[in-house]
């Protein structure tokens, strides 16, 4: 088996792959132009994807995305085709979770302000303003192995917790129910929290819209870890303006990178990361674990982990 790695990994990951089987011959693009040499031969692809590899394959029967969010590289010919598509999802819900409590955090504890404005005067204004998250309703949109992550996180802070999927999911106790998409407008005024955690896909990109904003509390706050898509940028500009929800913790924006310019840079109930969630020293390990275990499976004719539907997008 003939595996082409279009990206970075250390000489360790290489050797773990390289003995998940005994067949196994690693073939490392350095570039486009390499990537495009190898891929007549390759049966497996390790990395990003696009059309003029796709155009190059002959024997390709598998692609393992390196990220979760894959919308980038589900090009007509490849979602026709009857090549695999797997990705990090499953992976990646610990730093995910994380980096979402943590944009929470920095919310309701006045963090975001104590940065913006270092002055002690502010002490009592902060302290009026803080929020505990005990008792409060943390709505999650997409309870993946992200949203999971999520709920056992605001599970720990003694949140009540609700969640919307499209597909049917196994629920955990700590979340009190997760409903279908048609629960979305629900889930948003029943919400003090609502964190998304659902990939870009044809059912969410913009859902996040000038209606969904009006159904939110004027408290409420927004967390999203996952793709900025999924944000209507005018709506969310409105809404964080106009007082039609509380604040919003963003580590993906509609537009990336966002301008410098930008007015959410500017207001005072936003804090934002530059798409720095996914920054993790344990990722790349857990990923080569599920490449390893994939292998196997496509040997023994299995089906894969963290499969992709490629006409869902997720």
């Amino acid at each position: 088996m003939k595996i082409l790695v279009t990206i970075d990994l250390e000489p360790r990951h290489h050797e773990k792959i390289q003995s998940a089987l005994d067949n196994v011959e690693i073939m490392v693009a350095k570039s486009q132009e390499e990537a495009e040499q190898f891929m007549p031969e390759a049966d497996v692809l390790i990395g990003g994807f696009n059309l003029n590899l796709y155009r190059r394959a002959e024997r390709l029967r598998w692609v393992q995305s390196w990220g979760a969010g894959v919308n980038g590289a589900l090009f007509k010919e490849f979602v026709d085709s009857e090549i695999k598509f797997t990705s990090a999802k499953g992976t990646v819900g610990v730093h995910l979770s994380e980096h979402a409590m943590a944009l929470l955090l920095s919310l309701t504890r006045g963090i975001h302000t104590a940065i913006r404005e270092p002055t002690w005067d502010n002490r009592m204004p902060i302290r009026r303003a803080s929020w505990e998250l005990i008792d409060q309703t943390m709505g999650i949109v997409g309870l993946g192995g992200t949203g999971l992550d999520v709920a056992k996180r605001a599970s720990a802070f003694g949140m009540r917790i609700i969640a919307i999927d499209p597909e049917d999911v196994d629920v955990p106790e700590c979340v009190e129910w997760c409903r279908k998409l048609d629960a979305f407008h629900d889930l948003l005024q029943a919400s003090d929290v609502v964190t998304v955690c659902a990939p870009l896909a044809p059912g969410s990109e913009g859902m996040f819209d000038a209606a969904a904003f009006d159904a939110m509390q004027d408290h409420a706050l927004l967390i999203n870890v996952t793709r900025g898509g999924i944000m209507d940028e005018d709506a969310l500009v409105d809404a964080l303006q106009n007082g039609k929800i509380g604040g919003a913790g963003l580590d993906v924006t509609p537009e990336e990178p966002l301008p410098e310019d930008h007015v959410l840079w500017q207001l005072p109930n936003v804090v934002i990361t530059p798409h720095t969630a996914g920054g993790s020293p344990n990722r790349d390990d857990r990923l080569v674990e599920l490449i390893c275990e994939n292998l196997r499976r496509q040997e023994a004719g299995e089906p894969l982990l963290s499969e992709i539907d490629k006409v869902k997008g997720y």
